[in-house]
């Protein structure tokens, strides 16, 4: 049987950190679906969306196990439309844990054959945060370091 996990999130931007989750994820599953969501709770993106898809893909551009899709839907039916039985999250630290074993226990209630996978934030990704680098650029910093393509 086809081990398809989904990597969600707002991926805004794709950090190296996201990167680092989905190479470790490649040596547990047969097929990673990085899965771009809206997130009701964010109103606006910094970095538009088909920006967005075009750079991941370009990341992976010769990996056939990876692919990079939009959704606008719970996460649980985007993972039963695309028959993907696993999701994968990174945890930087115990608030990431909080916040994400909610929406993992609310996932598994939605469809009972969703798996949350927990794949802790390697050390020198940690500090790595959408929402600093968004600020880092917003302000003209240079990023280039903590993604994995340039901008």
């Amino acid at each position: 049987m086809k081990k398809t996990a989904i990597f969600p999130g707002s991926f805004d931007p794709y950090t190296m950190g996201h990167h680092d989750i989905v190479l470790r994820s490649l040596n547990l599953f047969d097929e990673v679906i990085i899965g771009i969501g809206y997130n009701s709770t964010k109103k606006n993106r910094y970095f538009d969306i088909d920006l967005m898809v075009s750079k991941i893909e370009e990341v992976y551009q010769g990996e056939s196990r990876v692919k990079v899709m939009v959704y606008n839907e719970l996460t649980s039916t985007f993972a039963k439309n695309t028959k993907a039985n696993f999701l994968i999250r990174g945890l930087r630290n115990t608030t990431d844990f909080e916040y994400e074993n909610t929406i993992s226990q609310m996932n598994r209630y939605l469809n009972d054959e969703l798996e949350t996978v927990f794949l802790i934030t390697s050390p020198q990704y940690a500090a790595i945060s959408s929402t600093v680098i968004r600020e880092v650029h917003r302000y003209g910093g240079n990023v280039s370091e903590f993604l994995p393509y340039t901008i």
